[in-house]
């Protein structure tokens, strides 16, 4: 998958430790990738699957 352009950003909640960085702004993907291993593997998503895993999140 090439992620070539994907601007990745924090959580608004995540604080100074352990977390993801989500890029949505490539179309139809969403990457996630661990925040200390940028270089490391990332997860793809479709954006259907994305906003369902959210919603259900939020509900937690």
């Amino acid at each position: 998958m090439d992620l070539t352009g994907a601007t990745w950003r924090k959580s608004t909640r995540s604080g100074q430790g352990e977390c993801i960085e989500v890029a949505d702004n490539l179309p139809g993907v969403v990457g996630v990738r661990d925040s200390k291993d940028p270089a490391g593997p990332v997860l793809t998503f479709d954006p259907q699957t994305w906003r369902a895993f959210v919603t259900f999140a939020k509900r937690r």
